[in-house]
């Protein structure tokens, strides 16, 4: 026997396809009625209505009736849920870069004073600021 998948596989199921991603944008703008969101699609009005079924399982968009129209209207609330559970990773994404960014600029400066020391410098200083003895006794050497 099949099992139903959780809701948000189901959203972010029906937010895999860009054409459903660029029907939720329109969305976005306020309802739309099938025709209206057909139009910038090179698609025919079943082909758009079977991606606005996928959109109402994932309860992504409502379908109200308004004489012969059945406006189609955004719902939100799905689209908090996937941004909330992405949220936690997006935290742990930033941990982690923030770690690699300390360890490149640890590395950084170890090059750096490894460059330095090679170049005759003390470690953490620039060829400009070495010790004033230094830069004299190369101009007596000059």
């Amino acid at each position: 026997m099949a099992t139903e998948p959780d809701p948000l596989s189901t959203v972010f199921a029906a937010l895999a396809d860009p054409t459903r991603r660029a029907i939720l944008a329109r969305l976005a703008s306020g309802e739309a009625t099938v025709t209206e969101l057909a139009e910038p699609f090179a698609m025919s009005l079943p082909a758009v209505s079977k991606h606005l079924k996928v959109l109402e399982r994932a309860g992504l968009i409502t379908r109200g009736r308004s004489a012969q129209w059945r406006p189609c209207r955004l719902e939100a609330e799905p689209l908090g849920e996937a941004s909330a559970w992405l949220e936690r990773y997006r935290r742990l994404w930033e941990r982690s870069f923030d770690r690699l960014a300390d360890h490149l600029a640890e590395r950084m400066a170890e090059l750096q004073d490894e460059a330095g020391t090679a170049a005759g410098q003390q470690p953490d200083q620039q060829p400009d600021q070495q010790p004033r003895k230094h830069r004299e006794k190369e101009r007596d050497h000059d």
